[in-house]
């Protein structure tokens, strides 16, 4: 079965099995929008992934991103524990298949 035509979007493959049921000429339509609204931004992901793969590569550190800092610099505190966690006298631990 030849694959449906649609403006963007080329399927260079043979249609196989369900593959007609699923890429309609609507999917293959939406899937020619996505690329053109968001194939310009992805590239320079792509760029920005490369170049700073390269920099790692020379010995780059990996670090946290700065938006992040008030995650790592805050008081980080739990409420209190409920009652009987305060007296565990039995903890069973162990595997978890059973074999009791």
């Amino acid at each position: 079965m030849k694959a449906p035509t649609v403006k963007g979007a080329e399927i260079r493959a043979p249609m196989i099995g369900r593959d007609s049921a699923i890429l309609t000429r609507e999917a293959l339509a939406f899937l020619a929008d996505l690329h053109r609204h968001f194939n310009r931004t992805r590239q320079d992901l792509l760029h920005r992934r490369a170049e700073r793969q390269v920099r790692i590569d020379r010995g780059d550190m990996l670090d946290f991103l700065p938006e992040t800092a008030s995650v790592r610099e805050g008081s980080w505190k739990i409420g209190p524990l409920p009652a009987d966690l305060h007296d565990r006298k039995v903890e069973i631990t162990g595997p978890t298949d059973r074999k009791m």
